[in-house]
C-alpha cells in the first residue's frame, strides 16, 4: 500500500472520529472573544466545519459571527449581556428592540436556538442586578412570543456555583438563604416555558481550593474509588456529576423536578499561576478528553443516569485579554493560530485567510469544500488505478 494510499485512510479516519464525538446533543463549545489576536469569524467559521462542531454559545450577539455562520449547520445560543438587564426589566420594548436589532436579522440564515439572559448575576452580589433577572428574561420572552419565535428560540440564564449553599453529599444539595426568594419564581418561569437551568461548573476551581482533600483523579474522570452518597447510596466517581446532581437536589428543595440541568461552560485551564494547583496542558487535555469520552457514551448523572449529560466545553480559543489569573486566559482547546494547544483527538483546519464580504466567505468556504472533495476523489481514483495495474 502506497504513503499515499496510508494518508487518505489517516484523513479519513479522522473525519469519522470527529463526527463521531460531535454529533447529536450533547457537546457544544464557547467561542468567547475577550482577545485582539483572534482569526475572523469566517475563518472560524472553517475551522469548525472541520471539526464537526455543530454547537456554538456566543456571550453576545456579534453580528459578524452571525453572518459568518449563514447557512451552516451550526445550533447558537447568543447572550444577552448584564448591562441590559436592568433597562430591559423596567422597560419591555428595550427587549422587543434589542430582539429586532440583534437576532432578526440573522435568524432566517442562521440557526439561534436560545438567547442567555445574563452570565452569573448571583455571583455579582449585585442586589438590583439580581432583582432585574427574572423581569428581564420574562421581557424577551414576551418579545419572542410577540415575533411567532417562543418555539424556536428558548429563553434561559446561566449560573455560578457559588450559588450553592451545600454541595456535598449531592443528595443535600442547597441554595444559599439569600438567594432563594429569587431562585423560586425563576425555577417557576424554566418550568412555565420549558427552558434548561445552566450552570457553569469547574471542577478545577474545587481542587486547586483543597488539593489535599480532592484527589485529582476524582476532577479528571480518571480511575479513582470516588464517593459514595450516603443519604442514597449512588456512587460518584467525578466531581462534575456530583455538582450537577448538588444543583438538581438544590432545585428539588424548591418543587420542582421538571426543570433540566445543563451545562453551559466548563473546562481545564492549561496554564495558571504558581498557586493554581493542577492548570497544566496534561491535565487539561485528560479532563477534556475524558469529558467528550462521557458524552460520546451518552452518560447520565448518577442522580439522573438517562438524562445524558449537556455540556459546552470552555473555550475554543486562548483569550489573552482576559483580565485575572494566568489560567482564565488559558482555557482554550486552540491557539489563535489553530493549533490545538494540547492533544484530545481534535486536528481542525484554520485557512489562512478568509475576506469579510458574504460572498467572498461563501466562495472560500466552497473552494474548500471543493478542494477537500477533489482531493478524497483523487485519492481514490489513484487507489483505483494502481489496483488495476498491479
Amino acid at each position: 500500500m502506497t504513503t499515499r494510499t496510508l494518508s487518505f485512510f489517516r484523513v479519513l479516519l479522522l473525519f469519522l472520529t470527529l463526527s463521531v464525538r460531535s454529533n447529536g446533543q450533547g457537546v457544544g463549545i464557547n467561542y468567547g472573544q475577550i482577545a485582539n489576536n483572534l482569526p475572523s469569524p469566517a475563518r472560524v467559521a472553517v475551522l469548525l466545519r472541520s471539526l464537526n462542531i455543530t454547537r456554538v454559545k456566543l456571550y453576545d450577539a456579534d453580528p459578524n459571527v452571525l453572518f459568518s455562520f449563514s447557512n451552516s449547520q451550526v445550533d447558537f445560543m447568543i447572550g444577552l449581556g448584564n448591562e441590559f438587564l436592568q433597562n430591559m426589566s423596567t422597560d419591555p420594548t428595550k427587549a422587543q428592540s434589542w430582539i429586532q436589532q440583534r437576532l432578526q436579522p440573522h435568524i432566517s440564515k442562521t440557526r439561534i436556538t436560545s438567547i442567555v439572559v445574563g452570565n452569573e448575576i448571583f455571583k455579582t452580589n449585585d442586589h438590583v442586578l439580581i432583582q432585574s433577572l427574572l423581569p428581564a428574561m420574562k421581557a424577551v420572552y414576551s418579545a419572542l412570543v410577540n415575533l411567532g419565535l417562543e418555539k424556536q428560540v428558548t429563553v434561559t440564564s446561566a449560573h455560578s456555583l457559588d450559588m450553592l449553599q451545600t454541595s456535598y453529599p449531592p443528595s443535600s444539595g442547597s441554595f444559599k438563604e439569600e438567594f432563594i426568594p429569587y431562585l423560586q419564581p425563576l425555577l417557576d418561569f424554566h418550568s412555565q416555558i420549558k427552558s434548561p437551568f445552566l450552570i457553569n461548573a469547574y471542577p478545577f476551581f474545587a481542587y486547586k481550593d483543597s488539593p489535599k482533600e480532592i484527589p485529582l483523579e476524582y476532577a479528571l474522570f480518571q480511575p479513582n474509588q470516588g464517593m459514595v452518597d450516603s443519604n442514597t447510596n449512588l456512587h460518584y466517581d467525578n466531581m462534575l456529576f456530583a455538582q450537577v446532581d448538588a444543583l438538581y437536589s438544590a432545585i428539588k428543595t424548591l418543587g420542582h423536578t421538571d426543570v433540566e440541568v445543563r451545562i453551559s461552560e466548563t473546562g481545564w485551564p492549561s496554564k495558571g499561576e504558581e498557586n493554581e494547583i493542577g492548570a497544566s496542558p496534561e491535565n487539561a487535555a485528560l479532563y477534556n478528553g475524558n469529558l467528550l469520552r462521557l458524552v460520546q457514551e451518552r452518560k447520565g448523572t448518577p442522580a439522573k443516569p438517562s438524562v445524558p449529560i449537556d455540556v459546552y466545553v470552555f473555550a475554543l480559543f486562548n483569550e489573552n485579554l482576559k483580565p485575572g489569573p494566568i489560567s482564565e486566559r488559558n482555557y482554550g482547546l486552540f491557539y489563535p493560530d489553530g493549533k490545538p494547544v494540547y492533544n484530545v483527538g481534535l486536528q481542525g483546519y484554520l485557512p489562512d485567510i478568509i475576506y469579510s464580504s458574504s460572498a467572498t466567505t461563501i466562495k472560500i468556504l466552497n473552494v474548500w469544500r471543493a478542494v477537500m472533495g477533489l482531493a478524497v476523489a483523487g485519492m481514490i481514483l489513484d487507489m483505483g488505478v494502481r489496483m488495476r495495474m498491479r
